[in-house]
């Protein structure tokens, strides 16, 4: 080799290589781009704050009662109001926002749970099974599942854990499908050869090789599902077969202040309008996630 290459050589050696950028890294600078996406997520992160921390450190616990003071618009003593029982309402409102929150967090991770290992299944092993286990959510899907829920409220009573695990009940079928269609094409690759010509076993290929490959559809559609079940529970409550006096929940407050809305229209306003910004904003950060998780979107 000639000498004169030698600095050519050692300055291409010298020189720093560049590192890439993973795919998270890259979705999460997609993600910062998408204005919608950002405000979903930085109002998210403010209600979700002021739903754990408000209560505490408010002058009012949420039963408190002023018979006296009764229905009063928003002032100075209370900034959103009270209702006709004289509860402050902006503390009822966070104290609600603990439970719809709740709600929403736990019976989408049961129906995640529920759907990912059920479609996971379904999707690696193909054949009989799949077509059974598929068949079995097809059956699941023509049932009412408003009325079974209601009539397991109605049954077993009125408990704010039932709750979680009903609603979760119903929402896993729709996960199911998505992450069965996702397993489909990720256990054709030929990664997912390689480790099989490892000696592999099925359980750590499906939960260590296939489900991380397949977070990004799983997540975008656990934040869409939040707000789904947060809407049902809200309905369930509206109906009276929700959260139970003296908790509230969003649904609940938004309930009560239907009834009242000609005489005392702010019992509606604030409740109906933080659940509104809430469901909002999943969303907006759902199809942001969406977008930024979907690597076909990015220009770069």
């Amino acid at each position: 080799m000639s000498t004169s290459s030698s600095p050519t050589i050692a300055a291409l050696v010298s020189e720093p290589i560049e590192k890439g950028n993973s795919l998270w890294h890259d979705a999460w600078l997609r993600l910062r781009k998408n204005r919608l996406a950002v405000f979903g997520l930085a109002s998210l992160t403010i209600i979700a704050v002021a739903c754990v921390v408000g209560p505490w450190v408010s002058p009012y616990g949420y039963e408190e009662q002023s018979l006296q003071l009764g229905a009063s618009g928003p002032g100075m003593s209370h900034w959103l109001g009270t209702d006709t029982l004289g509860r402050d309402l902006l503390v009822r409102l966070l104290s609600g926002g603990r439970v719809s929150l709740g709600v929403g967090l736990a019976a989408t991770f049961v129906a995640l749970t529920i759907g990912v290992v059920f479609g996971a299944v379904a999707g690696f092993f193909g054949g009989k099974l799949d077509a059974v286990m598929m068949r079995t959510v097809d059956i699941m899907y023509s049932l009412p599942f408003m009325v079974f829920v209601i009539l397991l409220m109605v049954f077993f009573g009125r408990n704010i854990v039932l709750l979680f695990v009903a609603i979760g009940a119903v929402e896993w079928l729709t996960m199911a499908r998505i992450v069965r269609s996702q397993v489909m094409a990720v256990k054709r690759m030929e990664f997912i050869e390689a480790a099989r010509s490892l000696g592999f076993g099925r359980r750590r290929i499906i939960f260590r090789h296939i489900l991380p490959n397949i977070l990004g559809p799983i997540i975008v559609y656990t934040t869409l599902t939040i707000p789904g079940v947060m809407l049902l529970e809200a309905f369930l409550s509206f109906l009276g077969l929700g959260v139970q006096p003296p908790m509230s929940s969003w649904g609940v407050l938004i309930k009560d202040g239907a009834e009242k809305m000609e005489e005392y229209p702010w019992l509606l306003v604030f409740p109906g309008a933080m659940f509104s910004l809430t469901l909002f904003s999943l969303n907006f950060l759902g199809d942001g996630l969406r977008d930024a998780l979907d690597v076909r979107s990015s220009k770069d």
